[in-house]
């Protein structure tokens, strides 16, 4: 699986998450339940870190989309720009290959002004976190 597959499948667990009540490992049993679904150990890392901090991740994506709250952000956008902020925050991704991943994920999954919406929001972030190095 490349590392875009492992990206992608990660984004689908965590918007499956975004839905659900269930735990990590709840889902996880589902998606391999799955048989359209690919799942190997790099995206149960991702996704399984993802969860663990998305208080955190959702406090950026606040901080940094300056016209939306939070609630009313979709869940795919959500899903899409968290996935980015933490693969660049605690993954060691480079900010700039996060962004460039999560608009080709938005390009497929989200309309053409979601795509505008996380680019701007995932530039923001990035200004920001190359000011503070």
């Amino acid at each position: 699986m490349t590392r875009h597959e492992t990206r992608e499948q990660a984004f689908i667990l965590i918007f499956e998450s975004l839905f659900r009540d269930d735990t990590a490992d709840e889902i996880i049993e589902l998606a391999k339940e799955n048989e359209e679904f690919s799942i190997n150990d790099d995206v149960i890392k991702m996704f399984k870190g993802f969860i663990e901090k998305i208080s955190e991740i959702n406090e950026k994506i606040s901080k940094y989309s300056e016209k939306r709250q939070l609630e009313r952000i979709p869940k795919v956008n959500i899903a899409i720009i968290g996935l980015a902020m933490y693969e660049s925050l605690y993954m060691g991704t480079p900010v700039n290959v996060a962004i460039s991943e999560a608009v080709i994920i938005a390009k497929k999954y989200t309309y053409e002004s979601d795509v505008s919406f996380i680019n701007g929001v995932l530039g923001a972030f990035s200004r920001d976190t190359e000011n503070k190095n």
